[in-house]
């Protein structure tokens, strides 16, 4: 089916169901970034394929919201549909539910499925339609009945992650979570987030494309802790390892009865913004229930040693086939045929050749002069550009090991630029290494340093539309909660041994794009009598095209860094490159003046 076919068939059944608008989230069961083939609904009902929006349909019509990321690409997908696009945060651009309140009727009804809306999205919702009397129907998943082929949930195995990359048993983690429900004063902990549960267990699959992580559910206790999967999924060893650890493995579907059978009066910590309105629908009226951010997402954001130095090792390796990559595009381009997509497969192809790879972080954003205007563009072999002696080519990628998750992009020059693109690039990178020489006050979260990364750009009148940086998992997510660089309000305090990466960037439509991104650890500097100084450690350790800099742009200061920095790439990667690698790689991290 087209896509207005689909939403004819929905909306025959919202008349069927009673409901004057149905609203499809990007989310699955656990509230997920990024999610399996089967809970891809939104992208299936819209033909828009970015990370991120919501459709909403009512009998009439249809939109997308969806954020400044994705403006450009949602536009294009959504050619040929009646969906229109709202651009989510821009002036005048009402939300997905004030637009239902303005749109519907006195006494109206919304349906969604509340399986993949969290607490606070359905509560949020209530309270946009409550003015209207609009009344809500949560039962009922209606692209479930209209999609035929829908693809079933995934079987992956799941493996154990080895202490000696997690630093932290199973057990050990357990204890801490409890003190912190003691301090709560909750008897039970009920998570559903797939990269907690994955952190608190000392687990990792392959249920979703790029993410370590396995499709379940976990609930902890005082003195009991249960993990709810598949149990064709885990094998006689990690059964084994998990119940050495204190975890009782039950199927995925007891969840529903096993809160059900919670006794009265006991207390349930969860997260309203992680458990879905079905979830706590299980959780019994008579017990007490106590909301806040989830436990083990504050604990996992804080890497401990053993990960940090695993995480300082995996970047090496990481960025070694970086640089393996840009010497092979310096030295192929113009000789040989090379796409946007064979070029991605190349990078992989030296990641692949490093010890302790699994798997991509995401999928590799390998993109061309104007294609890389759009922040989250995919090449594919109908919309791929070839390369050629000329202009720029971002590449934003990244890799899961075992030993770590790495997330990185060079904007590289293939050959002749305009002033305009140098200029650009230069403004970008000064912005970066703003944010990379910050020392702060302990107690600043993202959001108070953000503004260093955007003033270059600013003062230009330029602005990007998407944050500046994001928390990284260890071998979980490429973006981890808390912690984050953005204009948005972010109360999470930068804490030492917190991972965020750092990447201003410029997106020109029909023209081109440009970012530059290295990921920081954030460890303590001095203290004074002002307290206690917080700095960023570089992880990351690739050259920046020396070709798209503006050096008459550039403060002592900010040469400096450049300077030391790539003095660094090339003490840090040499000892693991060919020596035409080596003689390159010297070259690209020569002394500036």
């Amino acid at each position: 089916m087209q896509v207005n076919e689909k939403l004819k068939e929905i909306r025959n059944l919202m008349k069927e169901k009673g409901m004057d608008a149905y609203v499809v989230p990007s989310f699955d069961a656990h509230q997920s970034e990024y999610v399996p083939e089967h809970w891809k609904s939104r992208a299936w009902i819209s033909g828009f394929t970015g990370s991120a929006g919501t459709v909403v349909v009512t009998l009439n019509e249809s939109g997308l919201w969806t954020d400044g990321r994705y403006f450009i690409q949602a536009e294009k997908e959504l050619q040929g549909t009646e969906i229109k696009l709202f651009k989510m945060r821009q002036p005048g651009v009402p939300t997905y539910s004030e637009w239902l309140r303005d749109t519907l009727k006195q006494d109206a009804c919304v349906g969604f499925d509340g399986k993949v809306f969290s607490c606070n999205q359905s509560k949020e919702l209530e309270e946009k339609l409550k003015e209207k009397n609009i009344s809500i129907n949560d039962k009922y998943d209606l692209i479930d009945l209209i999609w035929e082929d829908r693809p079933t949930l995934p079987l992956e195995k799941v493996y154990i992650h080895d202490v000696k990359y997690s630093g932290k048993s199973t057990k050990e983690k357990l204890n801490i979570v409890r003190a912190e429900m003691k301090k709560k004063g909750a008897q039970y902990y009920i998570i559903s987030s797939l990269d907690d549960i994955a952190w608190l267990y000392n687990i990792r699959g392959n249920d979703v494309s790029n993410n370590p992580v396995t499709i379940s559910y976990a609930l902890v206790s005082i003195d009991s802790a249960m993990l709810f999967i598949d149990s064709r999924k885990i094998t006689d060893e990690v059964k084994s390892t998990l119940e050495d650890n204190g975890v009782e493995v039950r199927g995925y579907e007891e969840i529903e009865n096993i809160l059900k059978g919670i006794e009265k009066n006991l207390s349930i910590y969860y997260d309203p913004n992680k458990v879905s309105r079905w979830l706590y629908g299980c959780m019994p009226e008579n017990t007490k229930k106590i909301e806040g951010k989830d436990i083990s997402m504050l604990l996992k954001a804080i890497k401990n040693e053993v990960e940090i130095e695993n995480l300082k090792k995996c970047h090496i390796k990481d960025n070694v086939a970086m640089v393996k990559f840009l010497y092979w595009l310096h030295n192929t381009i113009g000789r040989e045929e090379i796409t946007e997509v064979s070029a991605a497969e190349k990078l992989e192809d030296f990641r692949r050749a490093q010890e302790g790879f699994i798997d991509t972080s995401f999928d590799t954003i390998a993109a061309y002069r104007d294609h890389a205007a759009m922040m989250h563009y995919r090449a594919t072999e109908k919309n791929q550009y070839t390369l050629s002696p000329e202009g720029m080519f971002l590449v934003d990628s990244g890799g899961q090991y075992l030993d770590g998750t790495t997330d990185i992009t060079r904007t590289i020059v293939l050959g002749k630029i305009t002033e305009e693109e140098r200029k650009d690039f230069t403004l970008v990178l000064k912005g970066h290494i703003a944010l990379c020489r910050a020392k702060f006050l302990h107690g600043v979260t993202g959001t108070n340093l953000d503004v260093l990364a955007r003033l270059p750009l600013w003062e230009q009148g330029i602005d990007y539309k998407c944050g500046t940086g994001h928390g990284v998992g260890f071998l979980l997510s490429v973006h981890e909660a808390p912690q984050r660089f953005g204009v948005e309000y972010n109360d999470a305090i930068l804490e030492s041994g917190m991972v965020i990466t750092n990447e201003p960037g410029v997106y020109k439509e029909g023209k081109h794009g440009i970012r530059t991104e290295n990921t920081l650890l954030v460890v303590e500097d001095r203290s004074t009598d002002s307290g206690q100084f917080m700095k960023f450690e570089v992880l990351s350790y690739c050259p920046i095209d020396l070709d798209g800099v503006d050096f008459s742009m550039l403060t002592n200061e900010e040469k400096d860094w450049l300077n030391n920095y790539h003095k660094d790439v090339y003490a840090k990667l040499s000892p693991y490159l060919t020596d035409e690698e080596k003689q390159w790689l010297k070259e690209n991290t020569k002394v500036i003046q």
